[in-house]
């Protein structure tokens, strides 16, 4: 509950308007958001003081608040006949801005800096493995000649004469109190006399801010990585945006990323490896090993070797390799080649291998003439 506002600023009942007003100056700088950054209990008392001040500042306000009525009795039962719950300091606008979370300041919350976008190139060798790419990027960051305050070095922001800190201007309508930012200070509850000249009273100045990003293991070309809070300071305060680095890889002269987080490899084999067979060396991604080419290997044929591909994301296995075998024909052959093909040729089992393909075109082209002589019969 609400303590009592005479208490809330530390006077007496019967003080006058001067002594509040110095009382509540006091506090506030005290309790101001900008000297106690990161402490919530300083933000409510900053909040309690505001509303506080807000209702004993207003002859007519404090008048009802002394009497018990809408603006008092706030943790008094409802003294005086007023409705219990309301008052101790919270008029209507008060209530308002508590139930959609705006506090006693109504001033406007400080704002997130923005988010960035930036790019880094990797060889396909990274891509695969992982590593730590260092990347520079333009930003708006904390002006570190006056360290965000805005003001000249040995100077400091004063509170607003017209909001008196609090970051809004109210007006009274009836039992209501309409709230906007102070046009004076722009809602900040401060101004700055003497800016700094650096930042102009900014806050903020363009830098240039060097950062390393770690690239995942087996990372795609087009990833997104987000680092979190790279990204620009915030204005007032506010907290920084977001950094995400687009990751560009090259392409491998050998190994070619397929669909399914695999890669694959053509390799090419002799006439002789795919007639008699052999065992063969082929590329992977940490080196080479040895795989098993089969007699009678086919052009096109594919081999895999298990757990030899890129990472698999958030896993520790990794994808496979798929070795796409072409066997290469030789184009001139000389007389020593010539003989040894023909003599292979005569060794055969004397099938002509295009036989097949012939025998079942010819009882296609029969069954066809067949059919057609059926229909001409029959009409």
């Amino acid at each position: 509950m609400a303590r009592d506002h005479y208490e809330v600023l530390g006077v007496d009942k019967k003080a006058g308007d001067e002594e509040i007003k110095r009382a509540y100056r006091k506090l506030a700088r005290d309790y101001h958001p900008d000297r106690n950054p990161g402490d919530p209990k300083a933000e409510e008392r900053f909040k309690e003081i505001g509303a506080a001040y807000d209702v004993l500042k207003d002859p007519e306000k404090r008048k009802e608040y002394d009497s018990g009525g809408i603006f008092g009795g706030f943790g008094r039962g409802g003294a005086g006949g007023g409705p219990a719950g309301f008052g101790g300091g919270a008029n209507v606008g008060d209530i308002f801005s508590t139930i959609f979370g705006r506090g006693g300041r109504g001033g406007p919350e400080p704002m997130r800096g923005r988010d960035l976008e930036t790019e880094i190139r990797l060889t396909f060798e990274q891509a695969m493995e992982g590593a730590q790419i260092p990347v520079t990027v333009p930003k708006q960051a904390t002006c570190q000649t006056c360290h965000g305050s805005g003001a000249a070095p040995g100077t400091r922001p004063t509170v607003c004469p017209r909001c008196e800190g609090r970051g809004v201007d109210a007006q009274s309508q009836g039992f209501f109190s309409i709230s906007q930012p102070c046009p004076q200070c722009g809602g900040r509850g401060e101004i700055i006399e003497n800016p700094c000249p650096d930042c102009h009273g900014t806050g903020l100045t363009l830098q240039r801010k060097r950062y390393r990003v770690n690239v995942p293991a087996g990372v795609k070309d087009g990833t997104r990585i987000r680092l979190a809070g790279k990204g620009e300071d915030g204005p007032l305060g506010g907290p920084a945006g977001d950094l995400f680095v687009t990751t560009r890889v090259a392409e491998s002269p050998v190994f070619k990323r397929r669909a399914d987080g695999n890669v694959e490899v053509e390799v090419p084999i002799t006439l002789a490896e795919a007639i008699g067979g052999a065992n063969i060396e082929v590329p992977t991604l940490r080196g080479t090993k040895r795989i098993r080419v089969a007699p009678g290997t086919q052009h096109g044929t594919v081999q895999r070797l298990r757990g030899e591909g890129p990472p698999k994301p958030n896993s520790r296995d990794r994808g496979d390799i798929h070795y796409r075998l072409a066997v290469e024909i030789p184009k001139d052959l000389d007389d020593r080649q010539r003989e040894a093909l023909e003599e292979l040729s005569r060794a055969g089992d004397g099938v002509d291998p295009r036989e097949r393909i012939l025998a079942a075109a010819r009882r296609t082209g029969e069954a066809d003439r067949s059919d057609r002589s059926g229909k001409v019969g029959a009409a």
